[in-house]
């Protein structure tokens, strides 16, 4: 017999993209194939977890998950525009019909750079076996996701030398994409030059801005001049494609390896401990597991009160629920509120989004019932996604990441 567990928060799940009120049934196996979680969307908004009596191994783990999240993939463009007049801004892109439904296939994962990019070894990291598809800028790798070009994208949200990345965190509002895992990537600044070259030889040093003012202890010691590109493989790129033989680039060893040029230095950020965390992104979402490790990621605006901040943050406090990162990003759309909370003449306040993660999963109670507290107290509300967290393991591929 099923297990029954009707749902605090029945408004929780219209804002993964839901539409349709009428009930309807999804189901989720366990790595071991055996425990199923069944999802009711409907009036009574009800979860029930039951044994399954035959073997799912053999079932095609790509349609199953297509057939869980129907019901949430029925979305619009959420203010994305006409994406088919920007098809033309994406490098070295197919069209679905390119991406093959055979089991086996190649994941193919969209990052923004070029290769020998930390992005791409982000890509690489999360699945070692896929197929990376360079974009130009960030948002082509959301259009490409959506467009059915590619399955994944990578998305760097945060380094621990830089900080946020604050126009990413504007993207992943902007477009319908779902966060399925993350990767912590460490980064390691190397610099490149022609064989042959000695440091003695450099004048001038090529990179991204990023890289050359996380590695400027080095760069002065040399005494050379700076110049910004693109990123960092756009950087040894140029060096051996123009034969530079006073110059070089700050990259990483794998874009030594793929431009042919040797490294002179290894290591050379100021911090030993610098680190990117990435996104991992899909068309759609994945549903969580039975008693495994989770995170969720929220975004919500607050209604206008005072101490609402504080409130908005008590629910989870409350249940014992540790949040991992909260990012402020002000509202484009209503930038500016004017309030008058005590009669003493009204004020001007900026509008913000906060940007939420939490260790917890959407299955658990305690999660339920902290967001059905919290939409009380928001004027906007959505569900960026619901994933396995980030282990650290050196195994990060494919089995660290199969219920994406």
């Amino acid at each position: 017999m099923a297990l029954e567990i009707p749902f605090k928060i029945p408004n929780v799940f219209p804002y993964l993209g839901m539409t349709d009120s009428r009930s309807k049934c999804y189901e989720s196996v366990s790595k071991q194939g055996k425990l199923v979680a069944r999802f009711k969307w409907g009036h009574n908004y009800c979860l029930s977890a039951h044994r399954q009596v035959r073997s799912v191994e053999s079932e095609n783990s790509s349609n199953v998950a297509a057939q869980l999240w129907h019901v949430i993939d029925q979305r619009g463009n959420n203010g994305v525009g006409n994406l088919q007049e920007n098809l033309s801004s994406l490098p070295r892109s197919s069209s679905v019909t390119d991406i093959s439904s055979v089991d086996g296939r190649k994941v193919r994962v969209s990052y923004k750079g070029s290769p020998g990019v930390f992005d791409e070894d982000a890509a690489l990291k999360a699945y070692p076996q896929c197929e990376t598809i360079p974009c130009d800028e960030f948002e082509d790798i959301f259009k490409a996701v959506e467009l059915g070009q590619v399955d994944k994208a990578v998305l760097p949200v945060e380094n621990t030398s830089v900080g946020s990345i604050h126009g990413n965190y504007d993207l992943l509002l902007c477009h319908r994409l779902y966060i399925v895992g993350e990767i912590q990537l460490p980064i390691n600044l190397c610099l490149l030059a022609l064989p042959g070259v000695s440091l003695g030889q450099l004048r001038c040093v090529l990179s991204h801005p990023q890289a050359l003012s996380t590695s400027d202890i080095m760069l002065r010691k040399l005494g050379v001049i700076e110049e910004e590109v693109q990123h960092t493989a756009a950087a040894a790129e140029l060096v051996a494609s123009k034969g530079l033989r006073d110059a070089a680039a700050i990259a990483s060893v794998r874009a030594a390896e793929i431009y042919g040029l040797e490294v002179l230095a290894n290591g050379i950020q100021n911090d030993s401990n610098n680190i990117t965390r990435y996104l991992l992104l899909a068309r759609d979402p994945i549903i969580p597991r039975i008693n495994s490790l989770y995170k969720t990621s929220i975004v919500f605006s607050l209604k206008e009160g005072p101490a609402m901040l504080f409130k908005a943050l008590g629910v989870f406090a409350l249940r014992g629920i540790n949040l991992t990162k909260i990012e402020i990003r002000p509202q484009r759309k209503k930038p500016l509120e004017v309030v008058d909370y005590y009669h003493r003449g009204s004020s001007k306040y900026f509008n913000y989004l906060f940007y939420i993660d939490f260790e917890a999963s959407m299955l658990e109670h305690c999660a339920q019932n902290a967001l059905g507290q919290l939409q009380e107290i928001v004027s906007f509300f959505r569900v960026l996604g619901c994933y396995p967290l980030y282990s650290g393991s050196q195994n990060d591929g494919p089995s660290g990441w199969n219920s994406c």
